[in-house]
C-alpha cells in the first residue's frame, strides 16, 4: 500500500471509529440518565382504598398498610438498561409477598409491580451504596417498613379502620409525634353524595443518609414528587385538613 493510500485508509478508519463511538454514546445517554436527588419518599398504601380506586382483580385486600414504593425525589427511570431480575431478590420473596404485595392483582406469581418500582425508582435510588443493587433496594425498603411500623403506630394512637370518621389533623399530629417529622398523607376526595375523604397513602421521608426528614416542602417550594397518584379512574391527592376522614375496614361505598 502506498503512503498516500495508507494515510487515507487511516483517516477513514478513524472516522468510522469516531462515528461508532458517538452513536454508542448517544445510546448510552438515552438509556442511563442519572439525576441528583435529595430525599426518599417511603410510601405505604391502604389496600382497601387501593381496591376501591380500581376495578382490577382485587380480592380480599390485606388489612394492614403495605409498601407502595421507595422513591427518590426529582428522579425517575434512571437506567433503562438495568433490568429487573426476580432471582436477585429470591431470598426476599416471602417478605415481599406479605409486605409489598401487588394489591391490584391477586396472583402470587406476579412480579410486574416490583419490576415497575425498580425500573422507575430503584434505578435512581441505586446511586446510594446501601441501595445499589436490587437486593439492597428491596431489602432496605423491607427493613424500613419494620422500623417505621406504621401499622403499630396508628393502633397505638387509637387510629384503626372504622365506620366512624377521623379528623385529619389528629392523624397528622399522632404520626408527627411518633416520628418527629411531618409525613405526607393522601386521600381520595369525597365522591358525589359523600361527605368524607378516604385515606389512601402515607409517606414517610428520609434523607440520603436514611435519617427521618419532613416530607412536605417549605412554603414556596414545589414538591418534586407528584401530588397525585392514579389507579383506574380514581386519584389520590394530599388530604384536606378540614374534611372528615374515612379509614375503611372493608370494600364498600361509604356515604
Amino acid at each position: 500500500m502506498k503512503p498516500a493510500e495508507l494515510h487515507y485508509w487511516i483517516l477513514a478508519w478513524f472516522s468510522m471509529v469516531l462515528c461508532c463511538w458517538c452513536t454508542s454514546d448517544k445510546f448510552t445517554q438515552s438509556d442511563i440518565r442519572p439525576h441528583p436527588w435529595h430525599k426518599l419518599y417511603f410510601a405505604h398504601h391502604w389496600p382497601v382504598t387501593v381496591c376501591k380506586m380500581s376495578a382490577n382483580d382485587c380480592h380480599d385486600p390485606p388489612m394492614y398498610w403495605t409498601i407502595h414504593g421507595l422513591w427518590p425525589d426529582r428522579a425517575e427511570d434512571c437506567n433503562r438498561t438495568w433490568h429487573f431480575n426476580v432471582t436477585e431478590i429470591k431470598d426476599l420473596i416471602l417478605d415481599m409477598r406479605h409486605y409489598w404485595p401487588d394489591v391490584l392483582h391477586s396472583s402470587q406469581n406476579r412480579t410486574q409491580f416490583w419490576k415497575h418500582e425498580w425500573d422507575k425508582h430503584g434505578t435512581c435510588a441505586a446511586t446510594l451504596e446501601v441501595l445499589n443493587s436490587q437486593k439492597k433496594y428491596f431489602g432496605k425498603a423491607l427493613e424500613l417498613y419494620q422500623h417505621i411500623d406504621l401499622n403499630g403506630r396508628l393502633l397505638k394512637a387509637g387510629i384503626k379502620p372504622s365506620s366512624s370518621y377521623y379528623k385529619m389533623t389528629a392523624i397528622k399530629e399522632a404520626l408527627t409525634g411518633f416520628y418527629g417529622v411531618t409525613p405526607k398523607i393522601q386521600c381520595l376526595p369525597p365522591e358525589e353524595g359523600e361527605k368524607a375523604q378516604t385515606i389512601g397513602q402515607i409517606e414517610i421521608c428520609f434523607t440520603r443518609e436514611l435519617e427521618l426528614v419532613n416530607c412536605m416542602e417549605p412554603e414556596g417550594e414545589s414538591n418534586p414528587i407528584q401530588a397525585h397518584f392514579k389507579f383506574g379512574t380514581s386519584e389520590l391527592s394530599v388530604c384536606n385538613d378540614s374534611l372528615p376522614t374515612y379509614y375503611p375496614s372493608e370494600l364498600q361505598d361509604h356515604k
